[in-house]
């Protein structure tokens, strides 16, 4: 019986093979490289911050994290105030921006004429582009006397009274605080929730939605039981998008805030965020003084990331929940 021989040329492997196997690995290094690379550059950022703020941490001990005492007069360092005012001003602006960047994103995918959709998708997209400096001057000129004689004083006649929430809305009608900084975060964020929302609501069939028309659905009725289940996992995608934005902004926040290291229930006196105090003491703290700066940056760094975990966790049950 006798074998039929194979050629050698079909075994042996070409130049060309031996090529594109060599490109192919060192596309793996380049890649594996650049996650490396990334992954150091933010290791090395929180533990450079963890290390800055070692006096401060030494002085202070634990109670830096849970400590509303900031009096750098006398060496006391509390965090609690800052984070207190980061959190409670992205809490605002998410409350604000989610519903406008829905209502936004809907209207140009179901309700605008086609002529109108271009022009208003655009210059809503140019808002992201705005520098927060301009946001916050905006705030201090503009926003500010609105909230001083108009929104201020109707908060605290109509709701401060109140049993529950009445503490929220009482104080002097200063028009800066925590209330106006969330407000215009509210608007900073608002182009880039409202873009995801507008782009993923694109990519519902269009099969779906006629056919929830054609059984007599409203406008109402098929954004919230076809758009807005098909796209949910982007839709939280985009809102923490903008919530982790929301926690880092600097400027806009310093310019409205009142820069004041207090705790107070009330959304409508002065307070301040992690970023906002770094900014405006960084550069004439003393060397206790910018330990504990440093180490705030610390803190804000691990809310970030923190945040950011969550809503990985939150995509993940969502997708396993979709694909059973």
């Amino acid at each position: 019986m006798n074998a039929t021989a194979i050629p050698k040329a079909m075994t042996a492997p070409r130049g060309s093979d031996l090529r594109d196997a060599r490109a192919d690995r060192l596309f793996k290094l380049a890649l594996a490289a650049t996650v490396v690379f990334v992954l150091l550059a933010l290791g090395s950022a929180a533990l450079s911050m963890l290390w800055g703020g070692r006096h401060a941490l030494q002085a202070q001990g634990l109670s830096f994290f849970y400590s509303a005492d900031w009096n750098p007069v006398e060496n006391k360092y509390g965090a609690l105030a800052p984070i207190y005012g980061t959190l409670v001003t992205a809490l605002i602006a998410m409350v604000i921006a989610v519903p406008v960047s829905f209502g936004i994103a809907f209207f140009l995918t179901e309700v605008a004429p086609r002529w109108l959709r271009g022009p208003v998708g655009t210059a809503i997209e140019l808002l992201a582009g705005i520098p927060s400096i301009i946001y916050g001057m905006w705030g201090l000129f503009v926003l500010v006397p609105v909230m001083t004689e108009h929104v201020t004083p109707w908060l605290n006649d109509h709701l401060g009274t109140l049993p529950l929430i009445g503490p929220l809305f009482q104080g002097p009608p200063l028009g800066i605080g925590l209330l106006t900084a969330g407000f215009v975060l509210a608007i900073m964020v608002i182009p880039f929730i409202s873009s995801v929302m507008r782009e993923v609501f694109l990519t519902v069939p269009t099969r779906l939605k006629e056919s929830a028309y054609a059984l007599g659905s409203t406008k109402w009725e098929v954004s919230w039981d076809i758009v807005l289940p098909y796209t949910r996992s982007a839709v939280i995608g985009g809102v923490f998008l903008g919530l982790g934005r929301a926690l880092g902004e600097t400027m806009a926040v310093a310019f409205v805030v009142g820069n004041t290291v207090r705790l107070s229930p009330s959304l409508l006196e002065p307070g301040t965020t992690i970023a906002a105090l770094i900014a405006n003491d960084f550069g004439e703290a003393t060397e206790t003084y910018r330990s504990a700066l440093l180490l705030l940056g610390f803190v804000l760094f691990i809310v970030t990331f923190i945040v950011l975990a969550i809503a990985r966790f939150m995509l993940m049950q969502l997708s396993r929940r979709e694909g059973n």
